[in-house]
């Protein structure tokens, strides 16, 4: 048998076996992360120590910059040590198994059609709505994600809230069979529209989806069985590419995959894991006690993560991929996206203050929190590093004392950078230089994002996915090109200077790396520009909607502690697919609803709408 034989045993290539199988905790990673959090704070020491301390101007640059990058770095460290507990329990296992009601299914004879499947959580019937949120993304791309929220296994109704109001978007609801909503303004983006859909909706329970987030047929049955606990108000999943193709979604995809899965689940730990806008499941008592989604920022998730933590109530973090989506691969798509969330995140830093003895917080929380407001301060840092060197060059003046061995500071150094490096390539499978380009190009990003927070500036709403015209790369990157051609500059001087004293100084190879570092970005915009001028598509391909059986096996009758397994019979598939085919002709969104096609309804006129609750089916909220 030859080896490809061996790779179509389970279709699956070795690589990506080991990768799906590896525990994301294992003692290597663990010992890395001490060893780095050791160099953390060996370059800590070695900085502030006034024996080491050079001019003081660059030095209290690399200070400043190093103590952000230093702190934050620990905190991490901490964050991700902390996050080795499985959220799931024996009870959730039990509200798994129980999930779906087999008899009451078979009754209705909806055995086979899994998005009609009755669903209950403490024995009491449930109800859910999907929300599938758009504004001005490409159709299809709207297609391939309500066709999969249509099908996700469990009753529920889907909505497609519409805030581009587009009579493709309402033609394409009635097409697929599934609610249609749209406004008559945008007053508060994305938290304003699911606030309007509030008004309408009624379910126990309410998904968001983002327009390019395409879910797994089994969202509904991992992210449930969690609310058994009444005091969770949301479960979210990660937010997981298929996308990755070129430079720009690669860096940008990477850059988040550490956080899921491993910073977020040391957040849950702390009951401090927020909301990220998609791939989530609400509580709707916990969100209209808190008065809805908060609708006067961009970040409206993690807002309104912190008013609910506020209140009580806990967050679940489920560290599995259940939804699959589009990382912007536009240097314009990117830059928007960041600016929008790094805006959101200083708002919080000036306006919320999560160290305030106002919040009521607990202490790990303000923590958690802390880090989230001020996490974006790390972005701004590699900006002050990048005119430290040029101050050698052309000035003198040096951070670190001239009597500091270089092999010295190169060791201290390794200990610091070197360590996490290696970090990141246990936890990625590889180092991502992608990632390192764009958190150093990222900084007049970040500079701009806190200006508007400290000024209050209203940052426009922006699709991540493609979008119909596509822009110069050039247009969104002048600091960018600037500092490149700065470096350049700057470089050839420290060459000269090199070569007419015969010596290699410090300062010319730590800037020679950030204009590499800085060339090739302008590299990767430049041929994004090519493409542009050509009118060849930027992005040739999208994030693919999972792979997944067209009919879904029946529910079993019997409980169980461990998860459904559910495996249909080539009997039963010949069945599903007819009694599908006859559903389809009248409704794709449950029994429960009698009209199938659009409904346009007008917004609210109140700032913030009233969320209606849900009647209850038995005891107390909590």
């Amino acid at each position: 048998m030859s080896y490809d034989d061996f790779r179509r045993v389970d279709r699956h290539d070795p690589s990506t076996r080991r990768i799906a199988s590896a525990q994301h905790y294992s003692p290597v990673l663990i010992v890395l992360t001490v060893l780095a959090t050791a160099g953390i704070l060996v370059y800590a020491v070695f900085l502030l120590n006034p024996a080491n301390r050079g001019d003081l101007l660059p030095w209290l640059m690399v200070v400043s910059a190093e103590t952000v990058l230093v702190v934050h770095a620990l905190l991490a460290m901490w964050t991700v040590l902390s996050g080795t507990r499985d959220p799931r329990d024996y009870r959730y296992f039990t509200a798994q198994s129980l999930l779906f009601d087999a008899r009451e299914a078979a009754g209705r004879g909806v055995r086979h059609q899994a998005h009609r499947w009755p669903l209950r959580l403490n024995g009491e019937r449930v109800t859910v709505e999907v929300f599938v949120t758009a504004y001005g993304e490409p159709v299809e791309t709207v297609r391939r994600t309500l066709r999969a929220a249509l099908d996700l296994r469990g009753e529920h109704r889907t909505w497609l809230l519409d805030d581009g109001r587009s009579d493709e978007m309402r033609a394409l609801a009635a097409e697929l069979g599934c609610r249609y909503l749209r406004r008559l303004n945008n007053h508060g983006a994305k938290a304003g529209n699911v606030n309007h859909a509030l008004t309408i909706a009624t379910g126990d329970y309410f998904c968001i989806f983002d327009a390019d987030f395409v879910p797994q047929p089994d969202f509904l049955e991992h992210t449930l069985p969690f609310f058994v606990d009444e005091t969770v108000a949301f479960v979210q999943t990660p937010q997981t590419y298929g996308n990755l193709h070129n430079m720009i979604s690669r860096g940008a995809g990477y850059m988040q995959t550490v956080f899921y899965k491993y910073v977020q689940p040391g957040r849950s730990h702390f009951n401090a894991a927020f909301c990220v806008g998609t791939n989530v499941v609400f509580r709707r008592t916990a969100v209209h006690e808190i008065g809805g989604i908060h609708a006067d920022s961009k970040s409206e998730d993690v807002w309104t993560s912190l008013r609910l933590h506020e209140r009580g109530w806990r967050s679940v973090y489920l560290a599995k991929t259940l939804a699959v989506g589009d990382a912007p691969d536009t240097v314009e798509a990117y830059t928007k996206q960041q600016l929008r969330w790094a805006t959101g995140g200083f708002e919080i830093m000036i306006k919320a203050n999560p160290l305030s003895p106002r919040r009521s917080l607990t202490p790990d929380q303000r923590i958690m929190y802390g880090i989230t407001a001020t996490h974006y301060l790390t972005g701004i840092a590699p900006g002050i590093l990048l005119l430290v060197p040029p101050m050698e060059v052309f000035f003198d003046l040096h951070p670190v004392d001239l009597t500091v061995g270089l092999w010295q500071w190169l060791l201290v150094y390794a200990g610091f950078y070197v360590m996490q490096i290696l970090l990141a390539f246990c936890t990625l499978g590889s180092f991502r230089w992608e990632v390192l380009m764009l958190a150093a190009v990222s900084f007049p990003i970040y500079l701009r994002a806190l200006v508007n927070a400290v000024l209050g500036r209203e940052q426009q709403w922006h699709v991540t996915g493609a979008t119909t015209r596509a822009s110069s790369p050039f247009n969104f990157m002048i600091p960018q090109v600037l500092m490149f051609v700065f470096l350049l500059l700057t470089a050839a001087v420290g060459v000269w200077q090199n070569w007419t004293h015969s010596t290699v100084t410090l300062g010319t190879a730590w800037n020679l790396t950030n204009t590499f570092v800085l060339g090739a970005f302008v590299v990767v915009a430049w041929r994004e520009a090519h493409r542009v001028r050509r009118g060849l598509p930027v992005a040739t391909r999208r994030a693919a909607a999972p792979t997944h059986p067209t009919v879904a096996p029946a529910p079993v009758a019997h409980p169980s502690v461990i998860p459904l397994a559910l495996a249909p019979t080539p009997q039963s598939a010949a069945v599903a697919l007819a009694e599908e085919t006859a559903a389809n002709l009248v409704t794709r969104t449950g029994h429960s609803l009698t009209v199938r096609g659009p409904a346009v309804v007008e917004p609210s006129t109140a700032g913030h709408p009233r969320v209606p609750t849900p009647r209850r089916r038995g005891g107390a909220h909590r």
